[in-house]
């Protein structure tokens, strides 16, 4: 490693103190979630403590029950607002997005279990009615 990447990680350690595979790093950066602090000969990435909070940040996002996709819109908004007051508000909209989107599926899936039990019990009494003329014959 020379002077440029001295303080860095490579992958392997980023991927162990982070938790994630080496695969999930490459697959953040094609995303563009996570970027190398520098790059050296040979294709080697270094990464910079930040790489280690970004993954940590989209790994408690991911845990609020956001896809990668809504938190490559967040991601970078803890990053330019020291507080981080920008990227929950933003978390806040897109929870309450969820919320509201879950409730209409519950209503969804209500009316789905009314119509279930309503042909579950119209094909009890089919049944039962054939079973009644077969045992009257």
């Amino acid at each position: 490693m020379d002077d440029a990447a001295a303080g860095l990680m490579q992958i392997g350690e980023l991927a162990e103190r982070a938790g994630v595979s080496h695969r999930t790093i490459h697959y953040y950066e094609r995303l563009g979630l996570l970027a190398p602090a520098a790059r050296q000969g040979g294709g080697y990435r270094y990464y910079d403590e930040t790489a280690l909070k970004r993954l940590e940040k989209i790994a408690a996002l991911k845990r609020l029950g956001l896809d990668l996709g809504e938190i490559a819109q967040v991601i970078d908004l803890y990053f330019v607002d020291p507080i981080g007051l920008r990227g929950k508000e933003k978390v806040l909209e897109i929870l309450e997005r969820h919320q509201a989107e879950t409730t209409a599926r519950l209503r969804e899936l209500g009316r789905f279990r009314e119509e279930l039990d309503a042909n579950i019990a119209r094909m009890r009494r089919l049944i039962a009615e054939l079973q009644g003329d077969a045992t009257a014959v």
